[in-house]
């Protein structure tokens, strides 16, 4: 079956583990279990054509850089960050949700997870080779995307680089290297580099959230319907404050009932830079860090969650 675990390696940490008693085998925590669960999971995705939207991204952006000829060379960098960050981080989501959702359900549905289980793997180290191995996956599609956006930035500066030279070329020096300048400014951004990030981030969040709604899910479509509405709910969740605070008094329960409403549904506007970055505004150290603090705690916080609901799952 394609996506059961390697039994030559579980049954290694078999024969490992037999000189000791049953409860300590089941109680020890091992990574070694994590990392091959991790690696199958990531196998297991790749071989789901997952990669095919790295393809529909590099031609977005391929096509969008070539519309964009028209335009000023500041207009082009513009929308090309634009565009390319906001397909970035819409795919990358869609990744996250799609990837996860069909993790423990598929599992189930096959009876892979009978199998995994009735090793000496606990649950928690089933959760984490799963988890590890779709952030693993998002890892390396953030890397191959932010490759190709780079590489197409790149292109586009050589290109008005080379345009610019030739029509200045008898402009005076000083002129010349203000406008090289210009347009390398206007290309690449080092705020670029946290903005992704955060985009990964976001995506690790929803990975997390997406596999704690599929802990007590009965099927991948229906996690992929509640997530749906997380997801708008967690774009609009900012707005909805907002409002609230402004129609009511800002009581304890009016604390306390928002308070919930954040834990459970993460603002996910937060973690949308993508429009500083367009903008050239500087993303400062305080934000990112907050921002990725913010990403990381949730990941950890509906991770432990979905333990916690797995382990009480009747299998």
């Amino acid at each position: 079956m394609s996506n059961e675990i390697d039994n030559l390696t579980l049954e290694r940490f078999d024969a490992s583990a037999s000189a000791r008693p049953m409860q300590t085998r089941h109680r020890a925590f091992s990574l070694a279990r994590v990392r091959a669960i991790t690696v199958n999971t990531l196998t297991e995705l790749t071989r789901l054509k997952v990669f095919y939207v790295l393809l529909v991204f590099a031609l977005l952006l391929i096509g969008s850089s070539i519309f964009m000829a028209q335009f000023t060379f500041q207009q082009e960098f513009q929308i090309l960050k634009d565009v390319s960050l906001g397909a970035m981080s819409i795919f990358t989501s869609l990744l996250a949700i799609v990837a996860t959702a069909r993790l423990i359900p598929q599992d189930i549905e096959d009876r892979t997870v009978y199998t995994i289980l009735a090793k000496p793997v606990p649950r928690l180290e089933y959760l984490l080779g799963k988890i590890a191995g779709v952030l693993l996956l998002l890892a390396i599609s953030t890397l191959v995307m932010s490759a190709v956006f780079v590489l197409v930035l790149y292109m586009r500066e050589q290109a008005v680089l080379h345009t610019t030279i030739r029509q200045m070329s008898a402009a005076p020096r000083e002129q010349l290297d203000a406008a090289v300048r210009a347009v390398r400014a206007s290309a690449f951004n080092i705020d670029m580099v946290p903005g992704i990030t955060i985009i990964y981030l976001k995506a690790c969040l929803l990975a997390a959230l997406t596999l704690f709604v599929s802990t007590f899910a009965t099927t991948n479509i229906f996690t992929i319907v509640v997530m749906a509405f997380i997801y708008f709910i967690g774009h609009l969740q900012a707005t909805a404050r907002e409002y609230w605070l402004q129609a009511h008094a800002s009581g304890l329960i009016t604390k306390i009932f928002l308070a919930v409403v954040a834990l459970l549904f993460p603002d996910l506007q937060a973690f949308n830079l993508v429009d500083d970055i367009v903008a050239g505004t500087a993303i400062s150290l305080g934000l990112f860090f907050k921002t990725a603090l913010l990403g990381i705690f949730y990941t950890a916080i509906y991770t432990l969650l979905a333990a916690f609901v797995f382990y009480g799952k009747e299998l």
